[in-house]
């Protein structure tokens, strides 16, 4: 029965006594509590509206050993065909000329260019151009290669324009 009346007691259920102590006023403090200023504080930016600053820092997707220049820099100021790199360009036809055969391509800006052999891509040269399509000499740029360039085919009928 008291470990009831002491739950209750404890829980606030039971009416408190009324004690007829006399209420004890505090004590003054013997010396004076130093006078401390509370330190600013700093509002936090909320998560949402973090954004990264680059400044002063290289970007570390970048390779090193290019000296920080990558394709994107190189093409500035680069227009026509000579800024098109080979996997950009799609053979849309051949003519047969005087001077041998002339591939017509399609780049990614929709536009229509001649092609000849010799002709300077962003990341190659044009070797030759046949009746079935082009024949691309690509520069690898990849310094653990032994091989510098390599020959690209880009036919007229490429199996996934034909679906």
């Amino acid at each position: 029965m008291t470990i009831l009346v002491l739950l209750a007691a404890l829980l606030g259920l039971m009416p408190e006594q009324a004690s007829p102590a006399p209420a004890l006023a505090p004590a003054p403090p013997s010396t004076p509590a130093p006078a401390s200023t509370p330190a600013p504080a700093v509002p936090l930016a909320p998560a949402d509206n973090y954004t990264y600053n680059p400044e002063g820092r290289r970007d570390p997707f970048v390779s090193l050993l290019r000296g920080g220049s990558d394709e994107r820099a190189a093409r500035i100021g680069v227009g026509g065909l000579a800024g098109l790199s080979v996997d950009e360009i799609s053979v849309r036809g051949v003519v047969a000329g005087k001077g041998g055969y002339v591939a017509m391509v399609a780049g990614p800006d929709h536009k229509t260019y001649l092609v000849r052999p010799n002709d300077k891509l962003l990341d190659g040269t044009v070797k030759a151009v046949t009746p079935q399509g082009l024949v691309i000499l690509q520069d690898v740029n990849d310094p653990l290669s032994l091989v510098k360039q390599k020959e690209i085919r880009k036919m007229l009928r490429a199996l996934e324009e034909g679906k």
